[in-house]
């Protein structure tokens, strides 16, 4: 799908390298005007399949000009406690070619990374933004051996393929620590991999997804230190590509159902409802099937309203897939997952339940509410 990282890596550029952007240019951006905001001259477009090798492609594409490392995940405590995190890394490029100064300080990138986590028990969100050059050991991606980091918030991969995957990260009272290990090959998302965004030529990234990695560490908070395990879920996607003219924003949905299937579904909306829907769900055994607008139904049951940025979001969903003759129903394991960075999105933890055939079906995800701000409303 086409993720926060457009949206956000331009804030950085039109904020400065050394700060957060200013609540002016906040409120004032809208999606499509940061996303098309800066040249897209010289990169490399993705407009047709390729073919993907491992672990070389978990690491950066300099050739295009966006690129981004997803990782989210529901993990419980021996306790029954749960937790949502998430921990993201964006590259954004500034020019097509490398620096042509010798200076370690020599700049071709910025990153920018978040880090969050859902206390559903202490009904506490906590989130966490950094963003840096890569020139001087700052930041950077390697894919051979598979490395992203951001000062000392980073993921390395070990193992066949760079599958097995270790997350770390900490800010002020609160860490992460957890080793990953997919348990399915990669998911090609869209035409083998090729995900298309718009009607466009060249409007499209190379995506894949990791859809079920068993994870297992500890998350710290206020010096408590929680053993966890559970599911979680990585995207990889780059590209040099720009948003439709009539879009404002996106929802985008991932589901981790304990028989062992998963789902992704995008929808990127206009003033008047979806414009772009896509999606692919992977059964028990890997198998995939693309999913179009006539594939997939959304329907939002209930709205909740942050008392932060005064945005009124969904807060409940129904998706319908008719051709399974699945209905999943979606609920925040919190109403509050706003995530109050340079550019204000809700993203969070969810538990999905719904049926089959008569049959009860459950699970958890993550899902991922931008375009909501509205310029000049509530507080930034």
């Amino acid at each position: 799908m086409i993720r926060l990282a457009l949206l956000l890596i331009c804030v950085v550029l039109l904020s400065g390298c050394g700060g957060l952007a200013q609540p002016e240019i906040r409120a004032s951006l809208n999606v499509v005007e940061a996303v098309n905001a800066d040249s897209a001259a010289g990169f490399a477009r993705v407009t047709a399949p390729r073919p993907f090798v491992f672990p070389r492609d978990h690491g950066p594409h300099p050739e295009y000009q966006t690129e981004w490392w997803y990782y989210t995940g529901n993990l419980t405590s021996a306790a029954g406690r749960h937790f949502g995190f998430q921990l993201t890394f964006f590259r954004r490029a500034l020019s097509a070619q490398p620096a042509e100064r010798e200076s370690d300080w020599a700049t071709r990138n910025i990153y920018m990374a978040h880090f969050a986590v859902s206390d559903v028990a202490g009904e506490t969100f906590y989130a966490f933004e950094r963003f840096s050059r890569d020139g001087g050991g700052l930041a950077g991606a390697s894919g051979e051996p598979y490395r992203v980091f951001l000062e000392d918030w980073s993921v390395a991969g070990s193992g066949p393929e760079g599958m097995i995957m270790r997350l770390q990260a900490a800010e002020a009272d609160l860490s992460l620590d957890l080793l990953l290990e997919s348990t399915k090959p990669p998911v090609l998302q869209g035409d083998r991999g090729f995900s298309q965004k718009g009607s466009a030529l060249g409007n499209a990234s190379y995506y894949y997804s990791l859809t079920r990695m068993t994870a297992s560490g500890t998350i710290g908070i206020a010096g408590e230190s929680h053993a966890v395990q559970g599911l979680a879920w990585m995207d990889h996607e780059w590209g040099t590509n720009a948003l439709e003219d009539s879009a404002i924003g996106w929802d985008w949905f991932s589901a981790q159902l304990d028989d062992g299937r998963e789902l992704m579904c995008a929808q990127l909306r206009g003033p008047d409802g979806p414009i772009y829907i896509l999606g692919l769900f992977v059964a028990s055994d890997g198998m995939t099937r693309s999913l179009g607008p006539a594939d997939v139904a959304i329907e939002t049951l209930d709205t909740w309203r942050s008392p932060r940025s005064g945005a009124e979001y969904p807060a409940r969903w129904r998706l319908t897939l008719p051709v399974e003759g699945l209905t999943l129903d979606i609920e925040p394991y919190l109403a509050d997952q706003e995530v109050p960075v340079s550019v204000i999105y809700w993203e969070g933890a969810v538990r999905v339940t719904g049926e089959q055939g008569g049959e009860p079906v459950q699970g958890n995800g993550y899902v991922e509410l931008t375009g909501y701000v509205v310029a000049g409303q509530g507080r930034n």
